[in-house]
């Protein structure tokens, strides 16, 4: 047992427990003083509770009297001695419109306001009076003066109207002249027209007998860029050496074709042919490879064999040799270090 390292361990161990010790001493008195701390500041706070409490008292009592709280007057003993009549003038700032205090005609100089209304209600009576009067003379007036410019005005109506009749007349009168020689010139026109209309016609008819379109002139299809092109809004067909022409040229396409598919036949079948000997061919040398293989292998094995037998004899001749020129414990000791 290794003493020195157990004393050094067990020293240790005390001078951890004396330092843990010194800590938790040192803990406790700090708690102890917190409590302490602790225990004052709550003192501390008591004692301001009550003394803002007992300011809150005397400012309540010297600053805040019941008689300058907002709703005294609901709980004031002296209420009905220093109540005021409900309404004191007209004007009084008291009487709302929610205080139902004041209401129409209800005011406090009332008949002093009846007999002024009343003088004034007679005023505009006489007013009244001579206004229509005035109104009446003013309408008789203007009636006169309407019944006057009437008359001047019908008068003039009837003037105007009599001219204007005359002029009609001669309007119409000239209008009938203008319509009839317009009706003998509109008929000599279309007389006219309708002679142009039948000879043009005539010469249309003529024309279309005559022309390309029904007579399907074959020339009228040719276009102004060469012969081999044709206008195709004019265009009546093929003739029929055009057609043989046609059909003789698809009928070499076809054989052609059919030549081209003959060769294509053929050049496949050769090729596949020549496919098919390559792949013999192949064959061929493969398999011919794989005997010189086996022919190669054989030699190997029989040339692998004879050096073996070789080897073997002389080994079994070099330990003869030696087992017959050396002593038994030398050899032994030879063969074992040969051996390892």
């Amino acid at each position: 047992v290794d003493k020195d390292a157990l004393d050094t361990q067990v020293k240790n161990r005390k001078i951890q427990e004396a330092a843990e010790k010194a800590r938790n001493e040192e803990l406790a008195n700090e708690m102890k003083q917190n409590d302490k701390i602790m225990c004052m500041l709550e003192e501390r706070q008591k004692n301001d509770i009550r003394n803002i409490n007992k300011a809150i008292s005397e400012f309540q009592k010297n600053f805040q009297k019941p008689e300058t709280r907002r709703e005294f007057d609901l709980s004031d003993p002296q209420a009905l001695k220093k109540d005021r009549p409900a309404r004191l003038s007209d004007n009084d700032p008291r009487c709302t419109v929610s205080g139902l205090q004041k209401f129409m005609g209800e005011d406090l100089n009332y008949d002093q306001r009846m007999k002024f209304q009343k003088e004034q209600l007679r005023e505009w009576s006489l007013q009244q009076q001579r206004d229509w009067k005035n109104a009446l003379a003013d309408q008789k007036f203007a009636d006169d003066l309407y019944d006057k410019s009437r008359i001047e005005l019908d008068q003039k109506t009837m003037e105007q109207q009599r001219k204007e009749e005359e002029s009609r007349r001669a309007v119409c009168a000239a209008t009938k002249d203008f319509n009839r020689t317009q009706a003998a010139e509109l008929a000599e026109r279309k007389k006219l027209e309708k002679y142009q209309k039948m000879k043009d016609d005539m010469d249309e008819i003529s024309s279309l007998l005559q022309g390309n379109l029904l007579s399907e002139n074959p020339e009228q299809a040719v276009s102004s860029f060469g012969r081999h092109r044709v206008i195709t809004d004019r265009w009546k067909g093929m003739n029929q050496d055009q057609l043989m022409a046609i059909r003789y040229s698809q009928q070499q396409q076809v054989l052609e074709k059919l030549r081209l598919k003959e060769e294509e036949r053929r050049r496949d079948a050769e090729w596949d042919r020549q496919s098919i000997q390559a792949a013999r061919a192949q064959l061929v040398l493969e398999r011919h490879q794989q005997r010189q293989n086996r022919e190669r292998r054989q030699v190997l094995d029989n040339i692998n064999a004879e050096l073996s037998q070789e080897q073997k004899s002389k080994n079994i001749y070099l330990k003869e040799e030696a087992y017959s020129n050396f002593p038994t414990g030398q050899y032994y000791a030879q063969f074992n270090t040969t051996s390892r």
